[in-house]
């Protein structure tokens, strides 16, 4: 076993076998992430789907999936997490902004810009300007956020359940 990696090297060599598999199955994978802790290897995939929740059998079958082909490519020993992203949790790349255009997000800003007089918005994203910012809509009206203002941004947990409430989840 190689005793050093490179984790960057080894993200870019695994990421399109975990994207083409993801998109087999109709998913997208917003995260993934090789980590050590308690001298143990994880490898974490975290995965979104635009027509359905994402559930334990999504995560079920990219595991299964990809069991075999990571274990090909990973020359350590490692256990696999596959989960859903959860409402709670911030946006940890600007790809999550093209993935969840067009929801309900809370965005939090480090300091108050010209258009509002807050520093947490709740917002719906409308765009996302490479590199430069978002378009979200604030109470009616469109602003611009330049990415260099934005603290975090994370999906409206209160908007996303009130939509799913009553919906049958089977």
């Amino acid at each position: 076993m190689k005793e050093h990696f490179s984790k960057k090297e080894l993200i870019e060599t695994i990421t399109p076998v975990i994207d083409n598999t993801a998109m087999r199955l109709g998913l997208i994978p917003i995260e993934i992430a090789f980590e050590k802790e308690n001298n143990r290897y994880y490898l974490r995939i975290f995965i979104y789907s635009t027509t359905h929740k994402v559930t334990h059998l999504d995560c079920e079958k990219i595991s299964r999936s990809l069991g075999d082909l990571l274990d090909e490519l990973i020359p350590y020993k490692y256990f696999l997490e596959v989960s859903s992203p959860g409402l709670d949790r911030k946006f940890k790349s600007n790809k999550e902004y093209i993935i969840f255009k067009n929801h309900d997000v809370i965005v939090k800003l480090k300091n108050q810009i010209d258009e509002t007089a807050q520093k947490t918005l709740e917002v719906k994203l409308l765009d996302y300007q490479e590199n430069k910012g978002i378009v979200v809509l604030f109470e009616n009206c469109e602003i611009f956020i330049p990415l260099d203002k934005i603290q975090y941004t994370r999906l409206n947990d209160k908007i996303e359940i009130n939509k799913n409430k009553g919906e049958n989840n089977d």
